[in-house]
């Protein structure tokens, strides 16, 4: 089964919640498939392709010393308001990466730790990404990302491809809240906000960049009003061969052209030899 999480807005950029299966076409490599579950997140009784599994990570490294206090902040502002999550996985990442997890009673000592956190060192954000990924390969429900960093990597074991590789073979959702650790217009600001954009973009997400800490509650409300929103649209994929190919994927509103739909654009299927994670 693959599941495709969607956001539909108008053309004033409301969110649209309304939508009924039949309103959807679903497309792999341009081949239309057969819609076999549809769900919609606003609607109680929660099917299980809904249930929110949350991922944070948080980037200690010396480039985001100047914008850690702001970070920190940040996530502990996201967390208190983020509905409760049936698992929540936290990363704190530099030269080292250093993994929490916790469910959703148990957040204070989260709270605590976030806080404490040291920087220093170099970046290791792809590695961290796949970590994460590996935490949750296999799982049911939405899978989301948040993302707190510069976006720049220097400390990796992975290439930048291969972890785009990693995300298009996971059903993770990515948001990256993005801090301004380098001189504005910059190559190595411009090169690392692509990077994030390019997460976001691929896997149906969105990008904030936040300067200061009053504009944090706006970007909280947008992810948690676009988490409030989602449908969930899980189809058998009438090519069944697992390749490692990529497959392209369009979801399309045939009698709501006016509507915008924002999905992963595609995704693969990992040949069985594949591993997800570097070895840390």
């Amino acid at each position: 089964m693959v599941n495709v999480t969607v956001t539909v807005r108008d053309a004033h950029g409301k969110l649209v919640t309304d939508l009924q299966a039949d309103d959807f076409i679903v497309k792999e490599d341009g081949r239309p498939q057969v819609v076999e579950v549809f769900a919609r997140a606003h609607e109680p009784g929660q099917d299980e392709v809904l249930t929110l599994d949350l991922g944070m990570l948080l980037d200690t490294s010396t480039s985001m010393l100047e914008q850690l206090k702001l970070s920190q902040e940040a996530a502990t502002r996201f967390l208190e308001s983020v509905p409760r999550a049936r698992e929540l996985i936290t990363i704190f990442f530099d030269h080292e990466i250093r993994v929490s997890k916790y469910d959703s009673e148990n957040q204070q000592g989260l709270y605590e730790r976030i806080h404490a956190a040291k920087g220093g060192g170099d970046t290791a954000l792809y590695d961290a990404i796949a970590v994460y990924l590996s935490r949750v390969e296999g799982t049911t429900g939405r899978k989301v990302l948040v993302l707190f960093t510069d976006g720049e990597d220097s400390r990796s074991e992975l290439m930048l491809p291969e972890v785009m590789q990693l995300l298009r073979s996971s059903r993770v959702t990515v948001y990256p809240i993005c801090f301004a650790s380098f001189s504005p217009g910059s190559t190595r600001a411009v090169k690392s906000r692509s990077v994030l954009q390019s997460f976001a973009d691929m896997t149906g997400g969105a990008t904030f960049n936040p300067s200061q800490s009053r504009e944090l509650a706006a970007i909280y409300q947008k992810i948690l009003d676009e988490l409030g929103a989602q449908y969930v649209l899980g189809y058998v994929s009438d090519n069944q061969k697992p390749d490692g190919k990529l497959r392209r994927l369009v979801v399309d509103l045939p009698n709501r052209k006016d509507l915008k739909v924002r999905h992963r654009t595609s995704y693969v299927v990992k040949p069985k030899a594949e591993t997800s994670a570097p070895a840390r």
